[in-house]
């Protein structure tokens, strides 16, 4: 295929994941889908390879190959149909990631695959939010292997009542649904498109072409580490239930255009929900892998083939069912790119930057509003980034596997019984150094009714790793003010809440990078009061 053909369809499959994703947050009913955008989309190829993908979320993209597979190994799909699922164990990355995938025909023949996976605020179990302090997958929610949610492009009306009947905010969830199939059915109409375009030999041909240029520019990036074997070791907080500090390890070995990552030595699963299913720690291995290149890689077996990955059975990083999952993919995934761009700082020390915040700080706030509804609110909360060789680390940024946005107070204050009363920088928590890390936030939630919240944070005891003689960003903190008093929260948590209570989330600063250039006339920042406008 000529260049200048293969790069037009390149963006243009690129532009239909673009479209999708446009579509779905355009229709969808939650705030966390339409102002947080935790959604994203991807275009794969008859047998599930990834061929394109939108600028989404990189846990989602990176696990959803797995979901696509299984989508497809549940037997054979028609025209109109859309497979449903969220199972960690089956493709999916933990419960509230709903995957809907849809097979795209020209004529009578299957060409292509579209999917999207979002983020719903809510999918039954425990706590509302679905994201509760589990002990074991079932207390998180409902459970979906893959289903049909559509066939011949009308709704399975049983699946839809089973699962409606199962969550909190039935209408909010139904209309998430219907806007992740309307996203699908764009997607497919704009493929049929380009084929009738550029016909189905053009199409083969590009598939070909872009599996080499994968497995290609993988071995390029490869060849380029200088060859040995690079370690690197941090830890979680903790699992909430007493656990104490959780080791994640790795040790990568590179040469001859080929990589070895292997994560002997973590810790084993554990009770609490930070287990992190095996897509989800592929999905990080090549999100590092990616950060290294500017070529158009994504996750598929072309992309993977020269690098091959060890995670043992029953670890925190590949968990037995039936595992708590729901911190894994937010939390534990976070840990695992901090751990490989440690090791890789050891082979790359010019091109590494430092530790960023390390959390998505979760936060979710459920119960009943004053009129008599149900509500469900999930958002993640920015921190700041590392700083790098080539300067300061962003402030008040989603980094690494997360990629969405801030929720506008006032899009939260309209749909949910909660103001926000403070939202601020944190100035003076990133990491000192030649470059300083970025800062982390502030942002606190007033409650005006009785409720339930859970909290899935990280670097509340442990803070981001400096990189060059930087120093560590200053960790986080979480906490409750009641009546004047000021109630210290641990990382993660369930607890009740009143009407009245504020709510404070401090996010971690980025750490610094290379040793600090002391200027003896310049004044050092320092961390503002807590100061809540009550």
């Amino acid at each position: 295929m000529n260049p200048i053909d293969f790069e037009l369809l390149h963006q243009q499959l690129g532009s239909v994941c673009q479209e999708m994703g446009r579509a779905l947050q355009r229709s969808a009913f939650s705030p966390n889908i339409k102002e947080r955008c935790d959604f994203s989309c991807a275009v794969f190829s008859r047998d599930g390879e990834m061929l394109a993908q939108a600028e989404h979320i990189p846990v989602h993209l990176g696990a959803m190959p797995a979901s696509v597979r299984a989508a497809i190994r549940r037997g054979p799909l028609g025209p109109g149909d859309a497979v449903l699922l969220n199972d960690p164990f089956h493709g999916g990355s933990h419960l509230p990631d709903l995957t809907l995938v849809s097979p795209v025909f020209v004529g009578k023949r299957l060409l292509f695959h579209v999917a999207n996976r979002a983020h719903h605020a809510d999918v039954g179990g425990m706590a509302p939010g679905s994201m509760p302090l589990a002990t074991e997958l079932y207390q998180e929610g409902l459970r979906i292997p893959p289903v049909l949610l559509y066939r011949r492009g009308r709704p399975e009306r049983d699946v839809f009542s089973l699962f409606l009947a199962n969550v909190r905010g039935r209408a909010e969830r139904e209309g998430d649904l219907r806007a992740q199939f309307a996203a699908n059915l764009l997607g497919a109409a704009r493929l049929r498109e380009l084929a009738g375009r550029w016909g189905g030999a053009a199409f083969a041909a590009y598939g070909r072409a872009f599996a080499r240029l994968c497995g290609t520019s993988m071995r390029r990036l490869l060849a380029a580490i200088p060859a040995g074997s690079y370690a690197f070791a941090d830890a979680l907080d903790g699992d909430g239930t007493g656990s104490g500090r959780l080791p994640v390890r790795a040790r990568v070995t590179v040469g001859r255009g080929r990589a070895h990552v292997d994560f002997t030595g973590t810790a084993p699963q554990v009770r609490g929900c930070v287990n992190a299913p095996a897509p989800v720690a592929l999905s990080a291995v090549f999100y590092v892998f990616r950060c290294l290149t500017d070529e158009p890689l994504v996750l598929n077996r072309w992309t993977m083939a020269p690098i091959r990955v060890t995670l043992p059975e029953g670890s925190l990083v590949n968990p037995r069912p039936p595992a708590a999952v729901c911190g894994g993919n937010v939390e534990t995934s976070q840990r695992i790119v901090d751990v490989l761009l440690g090791a890789l700082s050891r082979a790359l020390p010019g091109r590494i930057p430092a530790a960023s915040s390390g959390s998505m700080t979760n936060v979710v706030i459920g119960g009943t509003d004053p009129a008599g509804r149900p509500f469900s609110y999930y958002e993640t909360v920015a921190g700041g980034a590392g700083a790098g060789p080539a300067g300061a680390g962003a402030s008040a940024l989603q980094t690494h596997m997360t990629n969405t946005f801030n929720t506008p107070a006032e899009a939260l204050e309209h749909a949910y019984p909660l103001e926000i009363v403070d939202y601020a920088i944190r100035r003076g928590t990133g990491g000192a150094g030649r470059h300083r890390g970025g800062d982390g936030v502030l942002r606190a939630y007033k409650l005006l009714c009785d409720a339930r919240v859970s909290l899935l944070t990280e670097r509340r005891e442990s803070r981001p790793y400096g990189l060059a003689g930087g120093g560590p960003g200053a960790p986080g903190r979480n906490m409750l003010l009641r009546g004047g008093e000021r109630i210290p929260l641990p990382s993660k948590a369930n607890l009740d809440v009143r009407a009245g209570d504020v709510l404070v989330l401090e996010t971690s600063g980025g750490g610094g990078w290379g040793r600090e250039r002391r200027n003896p006339k310049s004044q050092g920042r320092r961390e503002r009061d807590l100061v809540i406008g009550l």
